[in-house]
């Protein structure tokens, strides 16, 4: 193996565990990178004893003084910018310019931690003579965030800076399949300064998972993952009083019009489909085509077949999962559907033990189908073709999901009618991927999210938060009514 076995990191130590391990496989070769433990409850009633034991000194931290630990965590990620990107590579499968975009976004969210002292300040009004009110930010405790494999860098720092920052202590879940980023995110925690016990790691699977919804030691709880997955975490989760915020699929719609700019539409889609391989919530997964629109679809397929595996296209993450889009696509095609561009049986010369899909263009999908209902997550683009608008908005909106949806025209009034009706947190005009940049915060609607507010940006603090009053009143001279 290339790494050594993993071990959890709680209290800012390595903490080895007699339990199973899982193998960790390189998605692109196909070999065995390293293992995982599968930690059980005592590993994490460790961890939530750390947290629970460090989070008086460090919530009682000026917010000034945690912030300070964050700008010397950037400078280490920007030092080790390469280092972790092939990290990334190593064990998601992703291309090396897509990792490095990663941890760039990590980077920016970390950057937004530090500006939260300007933001959270708190509130002080005399409301009447002699009585003084004010509202102060305040950490919510122990807090939880599982992880996804998809993005085993960036979604970690997605809720790690704010929650710290505004000063809660943290254990983090990665995913099993992706765990190795994580503890290097420990060590440069550590090599910033700081506290242990402030964050911690423990491995698993589903065990850690439901022991964090059942733990009595932790008060709220993150997570990004399938819809499946995020509806239980989020029921088990609120059910034992925790604030849970859940994020799950998607199945996002972009939508074409004949005006399109057929460059722009051509190159954004293809990329939209098929970066990080189609592994991500924002990932184009249907196009609907309004009217005339052959031109723009043989320039989509043109685009899509420059996209090569093994050169500018990663690996999904397992062989099961290229199996199983693969199904989709041989489904598709068996119900009528129209192949233009065929990705199955993709091999890369050197790594033919690799789990790799091409990218794959399928046309005259219709609604019924299940490729056109279900999140497939692998570089696949469905092709529902429409007369009108109003009948692409109705698909649209009649998804389960609601991440993600973008509209491609040269009419700002075409624009604006699918931006306010377009049923999706995250709306995109000619932009196939419309993730926002910090402070906007990133979310979505219907089943893509359970909970209330975003996971980044300023609609996080909420979150991580909670409000304390306090009514002051010294001068008992004062004039007093009935306010005071």
């Amino acid at each position: 193996m290339k790494y050594p076995k993993l071990t959890n990191f709680i209290e800012g130590k390595t903490i080895k565990t007699n339990g199973r391990y899982l193998d960790i496989y390189a998605p692109q070769t196909g070999q065995i990178i390293s293992q995982v433990p599968l930690s059980s409850s005592k590993e994490l009633d460790q961890a939530v004893t750390a947290a629970r034991n460090a989070l008086p000194e460090w919530a009682a931290l000026p917010i000034k003084e945690r912030v300070q630990i964050f700008y010397r965590y950037r400078s280490l990620l920007e030092k080790y910018k390469v280092e972790l990107s092939e990290l990334v590579v190593e064990e998601n499968g992703k291309t090396l310019d897509e990792a490095i975009a990663e941890v760039d976004k990590s980077i920016e969210v970390t950057e937004f931690a530090c500006s939260l002292p300007q933001l959270i300040p708190g509130e002080v009004e005399e409301v009447s003579k002699g009585v003084e009110c004010r509202v102060d930010r305040r950490p919510v405790g122990v807090v939880a965030s599982i992880a996804p494999f998809n993005f085993p860098n960036m979604v970690p720092h997605w809720t790690m800076p704010n929650a710290i920052a505004l000063g809660n202590t943290m254990i983090l879940k990665p995913s099993e399949q992706t765990p190795i980023s994580a503890n290097r995110i420990g060590e440069l925690l550590q090599e910033a300064g700081l506290p242990d016990g402030v964050f911690n790691v423990v491995h698993g699977a589903q065990e850690v998972v439901e022991g964090i919804c059942d733990h009595p030691g932790i008060d709220a709880i993150s997570f990004v993952g399938s819809t499946h997955v995020a509806k239980i975490v989020y029921r088990r989760g609120t059910s034992n009083h925790k604030r849970v915020l859940a994020l799950g699929g998607a199945k996002n719609h972009l939508i074409v019009l004949p005006d399109a700019h057929k460059i722009m539409t051509a190159t954004n889609v293809a990329a939209s489909m098929s970066g990080c391989c189609g592994q991500r919530c924002m990932a184009a997964a249907t196009m609907l085509a309004v009217g005339e629109m052959d031109s723009i679809i043989d320039m989509l397929c043109e685009e899509a077949r420059k996209i090569i595996p093994g050169q500018n296209l990663g690996a999904v993450i397992t062989q099961a999962a290229k199996e199983r889009i693969e199904g989709y696509i041989t489904e598709a095609e068996q119900q009528g559907a129209k192949i233009l561009v065929d990705g199955r049986g993709a091999t890369v010369t050197g790594k033919e033990n690799g789990f790799y899909v091409g990218p794959t263009v399928i046309d005259f999908v219709t609604t019924e189908m299940r490729i056109a209902q279900e999140e497939v997550f692998g570089p696949v683009l469905s092709i529902i073709r429409v007369k009108t608008i109003d009948e692409a908005l109705k698909i649209e909106n009649d998804s389960e999901y609601g991440n993600a949806a973008a509209v491609f025209t040269q009419s700002g009034a075409v624009a604006k009618y699918v931006m306010d009706r377009a049923s999706a947190g995250m709306i995109g005009v000619n932009i196939g991927v419309p993730v926002p940049r910090e402070p906007f915060s990133f979310g979505g609607w219907n089943e893509s999210k359970f909970g209330v507010g975003d996971i980044t940006g300023k609609s996080s603090i909420e979150f991580w938060t909670r409000l304390k009053k306090t009514t002051i009143k010294w001068n008992p001279d004062a004039r007093t009514n009935w306010m005071s």
